[in-house]
């Protein structure tokens, strides 16, 4: 989700603004709030993102990720997809985050993501409290992209998975991203009958047993970063799918969103080269004892499987997508032609 895009926002009046207690501890106990926005609704109803602003010069603004938890999936999915099955995986999804937020975020080097300042839960409500982009000047969310900014979210991507090679995933997915296949037998049955259906099992088996695992973001789509002015920086944010995989299922994925497909000369093996030399130099920094020029000849092996791993999903969800189209099929075509 483009947390901090300009889309779909607008002005709260405080008497519709419930202060909880969690929120009124983390902008301060004196501190009183001047102003609320609703930044966007959060995917499929489940509650909404908000900034707001405070009268505490030391914490100016922040987030709120508000999310109640409706006890039956909502009936008006995008795209058609409303069952339990996909409830109580979305429901699973928020715990994720919030475990995420408490319990990893805390570990890694800070200017990554957004720091989270509380969270709280209360039955079917949940709350996190996170710092607000804006003010780090890391808030704006692009398309299309530059071609700098496209390498500065490989480079992202690279320091994120060279950091979390080898991690537990404990509170988070086991296998991490939104499509993977133990998640989606809904989907996979709504496909049509094809080469996609008949090595789904056999794609999702070489990724999950590739002996370099580590946590990827999930949903590393282009609308989840936030860059500064210049494209230079990234944060991340909407980690409601991390966990645990190989790394290139993220690059994939951010390829996919990213990328213009109507380019006749679109060529991403350049791409592919920053992401892959920016992985070796941080894994060298963070993993010593790695060989990293394993990692690297093993994941870019699988580069293809990812994304087909991908294309698998879209062809059940959502054929039509834009991101089936000539390049990707012709791209994850080759990739299982090999197996």
């Amino acid at each position: 989700m483009a947390h901090f895009s300009s889309l779909g926002r607008h002005t709260l009046n405080l008497l519709e603004f419930h202060l909880t207690p969690t929120i009124q501890q983390a902008i301060g106990p004196t501190s009183r709030v001047l102003a609320c926005e609703t930044i966007q609704g959060l995917w499929g109803g489940y509650g909404q993102l908000m900034r707001i602003k405070t009268d505490n010069p030391y914490r100016v603004s922040v987030i709120i990720k508000a999310i109640d938890l409706p006890e039956v999936p909502p009936a008006d999915h995008p795209k058609g997809w409303s069952s339990q099955r996909s409830h109580l995986r979305k429901l699973k999804s928020y715990q994720v985050e919030f475990a995420w937020y408490q319990q990893y975020v805390p570990r890694m080097p800070q200017g990554w993501v957004p720091q989270c300042i509380a969270a709280s839960t209360h039955e079917a409500h949940y709350e996190l409290v996170l710092e607000d982009l804006k003010l780090a000047g890391c808030d704006r969310v692009v398309s299309p992209p530059t071609a700098m900014e496209i390498e500065t979210v490989l480079t992202w991507l690279a320091r994120f998975h060279a950091f979390w090679l080898g991690a537990d995933s404990d509170g988070l997915w086991e296998q991490g991203t939104y499509w993977h296949l133990a998640t989606r037998p809904d989907e996979l049955a709504a496909m049509a009958s094809g080469p996609y259906k008949d090595v789904a099992e056999v794609i999702d088996h070489v990724l999950r047993s590739n002996r370099y695992q580590t946590l990827v973001h999930g949903d590393a789509k282009l609308a989840n970063f936030c860059f500064n002015h210049q494209g230079s920086v990234t944060r991340a944010v909407d980690f409601q799918y991390v966990g645990r995989g190989v790394g290139v299922k993220d690059v994939a994925l951010f390829f996919a969103s990213a990328l213009d497909f109507s380019e006749p000369d679109l060529f991403i093996d350049d791409y592919l080269d920053h992401y892959f030399s920016q992985l070796q130099h941080f894994l060298s920094q963070y993993q010593p004892r790695v060989d990293s020029v394993n990692v690297c000849t093993e994941w870019r092996a699988l580069f293809g499987l990812a994304w087909a791993d991908y294309q698998r999903f879209l062809l059940g969800w959502s054929p039509q997508h834009p991101r089936v189209n000539e390049f990707t099929m012709a791209l994850c075509n080759q990739a299982i032609s090999k197996l």
